[in-house]
């Protein structure tokens, strides 16, 4: 058994009020974020930076406030990998992708189809975290109130989801 960590981004593009995000094909098939693995020493954030330039070309912007673990296990050659990988949402500073031989394709797609079109739950839950984070923000800064942390976890967009079924 091995562990290992990761660290990648949830990267959306904005234009003219429309938000896109960034979802990759994997050469196994299945759709996700960019991600890839922390080298000895170096700080996640790095890590993120180096790996979206990487596999797709774009230099982001880390939104500070936000960030999502996830652990899974998988086996690879007879040998049981136990991995964490940390997410950060971040925003393109183009659309312009230019994808790494890692990936088979790559899309924009708006929250919901996003959603649909991810493989896993895992991811599913961090993209929806995401939204609703970049949401609460914005009416945070329309509001006109400062505050250089903001943290919106997940009990709190749990409870709000409760708030807005009654």
């Amino acid at each position: 058994m091995r562990k290992e960590r990761s660290a990648g981004a949830i990267i959306f593009f904005e234009s003219q009020g429309k938000r896109e995000y960034l979802l990759l094909n994997y050469l196994g098939g299945h759709w996700s974020f960019a991600k890839g693995h922390i080298e000895i020493s170096e700080n996640p954030i790095i890590t993120t930076l180096r790996e979206v330039k990487e596999e797709t070309g774009l230099e982001i912007k880390i939104i500070k406030g936000f960030e999502r673990k996830t652990n899974y296990s998988f086996k690879h050659r007879g040998e049981i990998i136990i991995k964490e990988v940390i997410f950060y949402l971040a925003k393109a500073k183009t659309r312009k992708v230019i994808l790494s031989d890692e990936h088979k394709g790559y899309v924009w797609l708006p929250f919901k189809q996003a959603l649909y079109l991810l493989t896993y739950k895992e991811d599913k839950n961090n993209l929806k975290d995401a939204e609703f984070f970049i949401r609460k923000l914005k009416k945070f800064k329309n509001s006109g109130l400062k505050n250089k942390h903001l943290n919106f976890n997940k009990a709190k967009i749990e409870n709000e989801e409760e708030n807005n079924k009654s």
